[in-house]
């Protein structure tokens, strides 16, 4: 347990804060302005994914568990393969294209990990609401 729960906590911290940084340049970088218009995106959804991301963020962060999690896994899943197949389909070099298939592997991880410290603690709750 100790193992899944340090691996849970890394992988879910990297992903957190790449997430917090690339929000942070949505908003206060004129080059991912460029950027985004480099991928065909309007100027609004650089905002729009930057509030996103974040709130995305703190979802990841507080331990809770439920449906909530669950669809902040799927975003940050739907962004990743985005990102990739944005980059990708604009020519940028490889190393542009790759990087968001390595966080999406990162998120895959903790997602993995989120679920087995899922099951180490349900059977626990599950006796408490029995009694």
């Amino acid at each position: 347990m100790k193992a899944t729960n340090l691996i849970y906590w890394i992988t879910t911290g990297l992903v957190a804060v790449m997430m917090s940084f690339s929000a942070y340049m949505y908003l206060m970088s004129p080059e991912m302005e460029k950027a985004f218009q480099h991928l065909g995106f309007p100027a609004y959804f650089r905002v729009e994914l930057a509030i996103a991301k974040l709130l995305g963020v703190v979802g990841l962060m507080i331990p809770f568990t439920g449906r909530l999690k669950e669809w902040v896994y799927a975003g940050f899943t739907i962004n990743f393969i985005s990102a990739f197949i944005a980059h990708t389909a604009s020519g940028d070099p490889l190393s542009a294209s790759v990087a968001p298939l390595i966080f999406l592997g990162l998120l895959l991880t903790s997602y993995v990990m989120y679920h087995k410290r899922q099951k180490h603690t349900a059977p626990a709750a599950t006796l408490v609401a029995l009694a």
